[in-house]
């Protein structure tokens, strides 16, 4: 398991986002590996240890063009 520290003005979602490259289903798995993480309120404080566990990669999505 990889750990970070929060820089100023990251959000949970923010650090999953710049360390898994997307978010969805990610931030949960990553609240739920960091206890306690979630009092701190939408902005972590800076400096704050966040545990970013190993998870599945992102299924791929197929896309739709609306216009040709």
């Amino acid at each position: 398991m990889r750990e970070t520290r929060a820089l100023q003005g990251d959000t949970v979602d923010l650090i999953c986002y710049r360390h898994y490259g997307y978010t969805d289903g990610v931030t949960e798995v990553v609240l739920e590996a960091n206890p306690g993480l979630a009092k701190h309120g939408p902005v972590l404080p800076m400096g704050t240890r966040v545990h970013l566990p190993e998870v599945a990669a992102q299924p791929t999505k197929t896309s739709v063009q609306l216009w040709d």
